[in-house]
């Protein structure tokens, strides 16, 4: 028996980045013997098993071979006669395709160093193509590794349109393309994820309305940013989190609030994202209006989102729409105007002897006032 560290902890610490999670692989071994050394089986059906101190997943080498159709597809052979080149060569990308023994030597069979070197996302072998899923590792790769000058290989882009072209994009779940969408975004620059999927036209058969959003793509793709590329961007700078990243960029492919109601369902999207989305999507019209210093527009903005209670988020869906514009502006306003307009006080209205919907119209009235008057003396109304 042989233990290997492999994949994307190899790769990482040969980036001289952080290693998140070890992944290793046993060479010479069958189920019983890695139960018998303690190790807990992680999946009846798959050979996988977890380490009995470290939690760690060690998986038997093994062959697959494409018996049906889409990334479930494969029928697994796991056995002691099993190499570790033959395990190596079933994985997506070279450079995820490198072994590192207990004294440390590694073994790459497959060029996995020398694309390093040359920043190369480039599929292992042909049988890339029998798994969907890997079109979207890639782009998430090239989001991951994008900062530190990584490419997708011309050969393995073709590997890609083909793949898009026999149309295995159908056999991904959107519950998967959702989980890669999500750890793609948290990334350091994950445009790059949809920009991949864009080019060999993946993204038009998963998520069509980002697709038509992002426009055609030219033969050098220097054409510049389209408006959700854009937002993204910018988004991301501003936030970390997945689900402002995603709202920012799904954005510019709505124009309602039952456009973004139907792209959340269809995406299966986590309940934070979709909220965002529809939020910012019902709020757009208006933000539109107040970001060219409509006060009113920037009031009924207010009230949409309760913007002056203490629990608001009305500066969270600012953010998202402010994102589409290369000079933000709504939240600055809102930072400015909201004070003013929460202190005035429904209390001294009653005591001039108002009621009713009278106050209610006074109370709105006074708010307007106080916000148009804090933007002026701001600077930012004449």
């Amino acid at each position: 028996m042989k233990i290997y560290l492999v994949g994307g902890a190899v790769r990482d610490e040969l980036l001289g980045l952080p290693v998140v999670e070890r992944d290793w692989v046993v060479v010479g071994a069958d189920a019983a013997m890695m139960r018998a050394q303690g190790f807990v089986p992680a999946d009846r059906s798959f050979p996988v098993f977890f380490h009995p101190d470290s939690g760690d997943e060690y998986a038997l080498a093994r062959r697959e071979v494409k018996r049906g159709e889409g990334y479930r597809g494969f029928e697994v052979y796991a056995g002691p006669d099993v190499s570790l080149e033959e395990d190596l060569r079933r994985r997506d990308l070279t450079i995820n395709a490198m072994a590192r023994d207990e004294a440390g030597t590694i073994t790459d069979p497959y060029g996995g160093r020398e694309d390093l070197d040359a920043g190369l996302l480039r599929h292992v072998s042909e049988a890339f193509v029998e798994d969907p899923l890997r079109v979207l590792r890639v782009a998430r790769f090239a989001a991951k590794l994008g900062a530190h000058g990584f490419h997708v290989a011309h050969a393995t882009h073709q590997l890609m349109r083909r793949m898009v072209r026999d149309g295995e994009m159908a056999h991904l779940t959107v519950e998967r393309l959702w989980r890669e969408m999500v750890r793609a975004v948290q990334t350091d620059q994950p445009w790059r994820f949809f920009e991949v999927l864009h080019r060999c036209g993946a993204l038009q058969s998963l998520v069509p309305p980002l697709a038509t959003s992002m426009g055609e793509v030219t033969a050098h793709g220097d054409e510049g940013d389209s408006r959700p590329i854009a937002a993204l961007k910018r988004a991301s700078a501003a936030a970390q989190d997945a689900p402002r990243r995603l709202a920012a960029t799904l954005l510019g492919c709505v124009e309602s609030g039952a456009a973004a109601e139907e792209l959340v369902a269809g995406l299966r999207a986590d309940r934070d994202t979709a909220q965002l989305l529809k939020r910012a999507a019902a709020a757009w019209p208006e933000c539109r209006l107040a970001r060219q210093g409509d006060v009113d527009a920037l009031y009924r903005l207010a009230v949409l989102w309760r913007g002056f209670a203490a629990d608001t988020d009305i500066q969270v869906v600012a953010a998202i729409c402010d994102a589409q514009w290369e000079r933000p502006r709504i939240g600055r306003y809102l930072q400015i105007a909201l004070p003013a307009a929460g202190a005035v006080s429904a209390d001294g209205l009653r005591e001039r002897g108002w009621r009713g919907a009278e106050l209610g119209l006074r109370l709105a009235a006074a708010r307007r006032d106080a916000m148009a008057a804090a933007m002026r003396a701001a600077g930012l109304l004449t």
